[in-house]
């Protein structure tokens, strides 16, 4: 490529990152810098990679613009979120209840130290509710407490917020028990609470707002179930945003990047689940696999946990945005990789997205004792 077109490569996206750092989008910034970037040295054409720099300071002008809308008054509104023990959710009541909404937190720990925290340091508008999402008389019991305390008003927001990751290892590694299990929590459950809540929600002609991620739009290694789960997500509840819409009720996705959440597990949970591989499937797979391979797992969850930002904020002004703007937008892609890969995906082909993946996201040097025996 031409020396120039670098210069004019290097020029765009230094402006990019400034504007981003300017407006406190930098992590968008990011995303489209590295996606130009990455097509642009992929591109021979001059004139089309030339167009594509301008395609891409258009759309990010549009992004940071975008939110020049104004904000419905919170104070009064009740909303429910599930899954606040931690990450998301928690933090999020905090924000909503310090801004004036009715706040109810579903925990899965009522007793728990997220449960606990919430209450040393909240207003008493936020209501600590005990709701595993999976059991329906939980749901049941939250419903009709909500009910009583709101009464005409109706459900302003619905935040599905609680999901699980299980265990990151190949699809035909993972236990059975643990896809069923992503499966119920991520998807199923949500399910169950929204169409629970939907008859207070559409008296008030409020909002759905629901966590979904980019593994539901792109399939990353290792993370098959989570990935289905969300993907399931995304085409449910876009259909019901449709299907919604004339009743006035809103319904938004959100697709965060890394972060850094309980999500993830600990290292407690992660041996169990590798003995249990080990100790449950037949010698076949176990031998096709290596228990070398298997056990690397855990080093992959060591460095994917090393990798996710801190940062929270991205994802809780996303959700902010989506519950109380007037004109909420139907997905959000918080994070820096949550708009540049999904994009990289769509405008590569099959091989070559393949080929840069493993490049991307290769979390050890082990590899399945059949394939090394191969080699």
């Amino acid at each position: 490529m031409e020396f120039c077109l670098w210069v004019l490569i290097v020029a765009t996206s230094a402006a990019l990152l400034m504007l981003g750092w300017s407006r406190s989008h930098w992590s968008w910034s990011v995303g489209f810098v590295f996606v130009e970037v990455m097509l642009c040295y992929w591109i021979s054409n001059e004139s089309v990679a030339v167009t594509l720099l301008s395609v891409s300071w258009s759309c990010l002008v549009i992004h940071f613009t975008s939110r020049k809308e104004d904000m419905l008054p919170m104070q009064g509104k009740a909303v429910l979120i599930t899954g606040c023990d931690s990450g998301f959710g928690h933090n999020l009541a905090k924000i909503l209840d310090k801004a004036g909404m009715k706040v109810y937190a579903g925990v899965l720990e009522e007793f728990g130290p997220g449960a606990q925290e919430l209450r040393e340091v909240s207003s008493e508008h936020l209501t600590i509710l005990q709701m595993d999402i999976t059991n329906i008389n939980q749901i049941s019991e939250a419903h009709t407490l909500i009910k009583s305390q709101i009464g005409d008003t109706g459900l302003w927001g619905l935040v599905n917020n609680a999901g699980v990751l299980g265990y990151t290892c190949d699809g035909e590694l993972l236990p059975i028990r643990i896809t069923r299990k992503i499966l119920n929590v991520n998807f199923i459950a949500g399910v169950e609470v929204t169409n629970v809540f939907l008859p207070l929600i559409r008296q008030a002609q409020g909002r759905i707002v629901c966590i979904s991620s980019m593994s539901g739009e792109v399939p990353f290694p290792g993370f098959a179930a989570y990935g289905a789960s969300k993907a399931a997500v995304i085409s449910y509840y876009g259909a019901l945003r449709q299907e919604l819409s004339c009743w006035g009720v809103k319904v938004a996705i959100i697709q965060p990047g890394s972060f850094k959440t309980n999500i993830l597990g600990n290292q407690e949970e992660w041996c169990k689940i590798q003995k249990e591989i080990l100790s449950t499937h037949p010698l076949e797979i176990i031998d096709a696999y290596g228990e070398e391979y298997i056990c690397s797992m855990q080093e992959r969850l060591n460095n994917m946990t090393s990798q996710t930002s801190a940062n929270l904020e991205p994802v809780l002004d996303d959700l902010q945005h989506a519950l109380v703007s007037e004109k909420p937008k139907a997905f959000y892609y918080p994070g820096p990789t949550a708009w540049a890969i999904p994009c990289l995906q769509r405008i590569c082909s099959t091989w070559l997205f393949d080929a840069i993946f493993a490049q991307m996201f290769t979390y050890n040097n082990f590899c399945p004792a059949g394939v090394a025996s191969k080699k």
